[in-house]
């Protein structure tokens, strides 16, 4: 039975590649972003792609997203499945950051996330139950250089959604954390440097890295699995648990690691 999924983010990278993967799925698709021709774009390469519809907005000009979300579920009435994908990077030291950049980065990857999370939410559990993926990212776990804010809002992420799926747990709503660690996109391309510029480069380790469609693959597994919480990529996931118990040896690991 098809699904409602509405994917923010989907113009490019992970969000783009979960648009494909659902749409072969046979589920209708909502899919948003903050350029609309990319979206059309992202339509466009799917075959009679009339259960695509194109909804484009800035997750960080959360004022407007209720309205936002209220424009989602008129379109079919309901959404079964959201996956919060959009979001902003950082490449800059704490120190050199303006707070309008760390304001920007916050409103995009913390709070347009939960305005939409709760504006879909009471449609979901008068529905009978409902699915929300959040896109996090494995600096959600620990925190590296030139990623202060960044990893704050994934860190963020987590405390909300976490304490969130114990509060709607009986009201048959299932919520996954998504963990990617180096995926090849253009997330360093698109970082936000200490002014709130783009970095306008690509980052090594990304450059090398699995590729999205790889990525999508397993958060749509997951998330038909119902996980609360996966870890994707290479090696670098397995700093989560050196983090968790080997904490002081990873601090000093972690000092000169390559994080471009």
């Amino acid at each position: 039975m098809s699904k409602i999924v509405w994917i923010t983010g989907a113009s490019s990278g992970i969000g783009e590649a979960l648009v494909y993967e659902y749409f072969k799925s046979g589920d209708k698709l909502i899919i948003s972003g903050r350029n609309r021709d990319e979206l059309f774009r992202v339509k466009g390469n799917c075959q009679n792609s009339f259960n695509i519809h194109v909804l484009p907005f800035d997750l960080s000009e959360t004022e407007t997203l209720e309205n936002k979300a209220a424009d989602a579920i008129r379109i079919f009435g309901k959404i079964d499945l959201l996956i919060n994908s959009g979001g902003v990077s950082q490449r800059s030291l704490a120190l050199e950051t303006n707070l309008e950049t760390e304001q920007q980065i916050m409103d995009t990857n913390f709070w347009g996330t939960v305005v939409l999370s709760k504006s879909v939410l009471p449609l979901m559990i008068a529905n009978g139950g409902g699915q929300i993926a959040v896109i996090s990212s494995l600096v959600g776990k620990f925190g590296t250089k030139l990623r202060s804010t960044y990893a704050a809002s994934k860190h963020a992420l987590h405390g909300y959604f976490d304490s969130l799926r114990s509060e709607v747990y009986d009201k048959n709503i299932d919520i996954t954390i998504i963990c990617p660690g180096f995926i090849k996109t253009n997330v360093t391309y698109n970082a936000l440097t200490a002014d709130g510029k783009p970095l306008n480069a690509m980052g090594e380790a990304h450059a090398n890295a699995m590729t999205p469609a790889d990525c999508a693959k397993q958060i749509v597994l997951a998330i038909r699995n119902k996980k609360e919480e996966i870890y994707i990529g290479g090696k670098e996931t397995k700093a989560v648990l050196l983090k968790r118990f080997f904490p002081k040896f990873f601090s000093k690991k972690v000092r000169t690691a390559k994080v471009n």
